[in-house]
C-alpha cells in the first residue's frame, strides 16, 4: 500500500537547542532506516514551509501507524495521510510501454 504523508512539525518554542538537535539527528537516523528498508520512497519539502511530504509504502495500516509513531519528532507532528491507488493512465501507460519512467 502506498501513502502520501504530509508532516507538519511544531516543536515548542521553549525547547532547548540541545534537545532540538538530538531530535533532528534521531529523526534523520530513523528516516534513513526507512529508506534503506524500502519503506520511504521519496521525501520533499513544500516550497516556503518547513513541512515534509513523503511517499511511503507499508503492508498494512498498522505497520504505517507503528512506523510513524517511531519517529522521534512524532509527539510534535500534525499528520495528513492519504492512501494512494494506481491511476488508470499509469496502468494504460505500463500496458502499452512498460514501467513508468523514473523521476
Amino acid at each position: 500500500m502506498l501513502f502520501l504523508i504530509h508532516f507538519e512539525v511544531t516543536v515548542p518554542a521553549d525547547t532547548s537547542e540541545e534537545l532540538k538537535e538530538q531530535l533532528r539527528q534521531g529523526e534523520h537516523a530513523r528516516v534513513f532506516e526507512f529508506i534503506e528498508a524500502g519503506k520511504l520512497h521519496r521525501i520533499w519539502r513544500p516550497v516556503g514551509t518547513a513541512d515534509t511530504c513523503c511517499l511511503w509504502q507499508a503492508d498494512s495500516l498498522e505497520e504505517l501507524h507503528a512506523a510513524v509513531r517511531s519517529l522521534p519528532l512524532y509527539p510534535y507532528m500534525k499528520l495528513s495521510i492519504t492512501p494512494l491507488v494506481e491511476h488508470p493512465a499509469a496502468v494504460a501507460w505500463e500496458k502499452a510501454h512498460g514501467p513508468m519512467p523514473a523521476f
